[in-house]
Order: structure tokens, then C-alpha cells, then sequence
């Protein structure tokens, strides 16, 4: 099963604000695991409960829907026959809809328009604290407006990466944070300043979360749409005490992370708390 170990990206332990991408096979492009089951699960029910909280598409939008459909669907039958997504209808909903249903990924199509890279449609059942309705029909630049240093440092490169990503090569990337709320389904709580004195050195392991997202990247042969996976894993934060070293490289990233950054994430309530805790496993 992956664990957030796989993609701890915070192993330099100093905090960096960069793409870290690299290349992968297609048959890494979508990653099953042990917890497949249980998140197609919880997609099926946020979609049949809060369906306009997280489904969405522009209108023209439905021709890279449906191929987005078809090519995820050959990928799963050439390199994962067995999944238990090739087991949902093709009909009866939007494309991408039904693409989504398919994998623990949720799916963002993203399109070259003169704005610049612009989200088309998106069937996205697990956000970390942001809306799919504040960001529809936005570029990345809009889109990731709240992020702090993004527009300055990465939203030109951001661009220039899409340009140049291919239907034959897909490419990862990972994003991490620590939460206080395991939840999958997280729409809100981005920007939380306020301390919580509730949350200690000593009930942390009890009360905090490495929530990762495995990020991938593939353009679609035909429309040239680009579709942007996030596979999302959240582990408690206990499964950092057999590795010291990584808990210190941890605290050492959060240490070096501007103020605005760790409200950004939503760490700032418990980061004193957090730095406690891992300074108490790495030592």
C-alpha cells in the first residue's frame, strides 16, 4: 500500500517552493493500491450527496471529457486489468464524471486558452481546503492566488512545463501537508491562524495527519487537454516514529517555513505542538 513515506518530500528539511518533477512509465500514470476500494467508495457517495460541490465543467468542455474517458480507460485495461474501475459504466453521466468514479485520482482537465493554462472540467471528490466552484474557468495564476509566492515564482514555469508535457510521457509530482482532520473530503479551513491550545506534544500523534498528493501530469493525444491527477493519501502522523531522521528532516522544513506559508497550510494553530512531537521522536 502507499503511505505518505513514498512521496515525503519534505526529506531536505529545509522548505522549498518548486515543481520537483519528474518523468514516470504509463503504467505509474495511476497508482492502485490497498485503500482503492474504500476511496472509490467515498467518491460514489460524495457524488451521489454533494454532486455540484464536486463536479463541474465548462460547457464545451464535453469533447476532452470523453476522451479523457476513453484514454483512462485504456490505460487501466493495458496496465491494471484487474481494477475494480473498469467495473463502472461508461454511460448515464458527464464523461469525466464517469472517469472519476473510476480511480482514487481525482481528475482536473486543464486547456491552453490565451489566459493561459485554464481548468475546463473536473471531477474533484477530494480538495485539501479549497472549492471547485472558486476555481472553474480560472487560469493557474487565478487559481492559485491564495498560495504565497506561487504567482512570483512558479506560475511562468507552471505554464512553460504544460506546454511541453506529451501524451506519451506523464510526470509526477508531490505535495504534502500536516492536518488536523484526516478527512478526505476537505472544501474549507485553508488560511487557520488561530493557536489551538487543545492540540499538545503529547496528543499529537493522536491528532494530527501527513496528508500527500500525488500529483501527475499527461496531455491527451487528440484535444492536447491536459488532465491533472491527484491521488490523495493521509496517514497518521505516528507512522513517522520508526524513522527519526525523517521526523527531524520534517521539523527542520517546518522551522525554515515562512509564517505565511504554515497559515497557508493550515499549521500555524499546532505548529509548536508539531515541532514538539517530532523533536521528541527524532531525538
Amino acid at each position: 500500500m502507499a503511505t505518505v513515506l513514498d512521496y515525503a518530500t519534505f526529506d531536505k528539511g529545509r522548505h522549498q517552493l518548486t515543481l520537483g518533477i519528474r518523468a514516470i512509465p504509463m503504467a505509474a500514470w495511476i497508482e492502485p493500491d490497498d485503500r482503492t476500494v474504500r476511496q472509490l467508495n467515498e467518491k460514489t457517495r460524495l457524488l451521489a450527496e454533494r454532486h455540484a460541490d464536486v463536479f463541474d465543467a465548462l460547457d464545451g468542455s464535453e469533447a476532452a471529457q470523453a476522451e479523457c474517458l476513453a484514454y483512462l480507460r485504456a490505460n487501466l485495461l493495458t496496465h491494471h486489468p484487474g481494477h475494480p474501475g473498469l467495473a463502472v459504466p461508461v454511460t448515464g453521466a458527464a464523461p469525466l464524471d464517469l472517469a472519476g468514479r473510476m480511480v482514487q485520482e481525482d481528475l482536473l482537465l486543464m486547456e491552453r486558452r490565451e489566459a493561459g493554462w485554464v481548468l475546463i472540467a473536473a471531477s474533484l471528490c477530494f480538495p485539501a481546503r479549497w472549492r471547485l466552484s472558486d476555481k472553474i474557468g480560472k487560469p493557474m495564476a487565478g487559481i492559485h492566488e491564495p498560495v504565497p509566492g506561487f504567482n512570483d515564482r512558479l506560475a511562468r514555469p507552471v505554464d512553460r512545463f504544460f506546454d511541453q508535457v506529451s501524451p506519451e510521457q506523464p510526470y509526477l509530482r508531490a505535495n504534502w501537508s500536516v492536518i488536523d482532520d484526516p478527512t478526505l473530503f476537505q472544501p474549507t479551513g485553508h488560511g487557520r491562524g488561530l493557536h489551538d491550545a487543545s492540540i499538545t506534544p503529547a496528543n499529537a500523534p493522536d491528532r494530527l495527519h501527513v496528508r500527500v498528493e500525488r500529483q501527475t501530469f499527461v496531455s491527451l493525444p487528440q484535444c492536447r487537454v491536459l488532465v491533472f491527477g491527484i491521488k490523495t493519501i493521509v496517514d497518521p502522523i505516528t507512522i513517522l516514529d520508526p524513522h527519526p531522521a525523517l521526523a527531524a528532516s520534517l521539523a527542520a522544513t517546518i522551522r525554515d517555513m515562512p509564517d505565511d506559508m504554515a497559515r497557508y497550510k493550515s499549521m500555524a494553530p499546532f505548529r509548536d505542538a508539531l515541532l514538539g512531537y517530532l523533536d521528541g521522536v527524532s531525538s
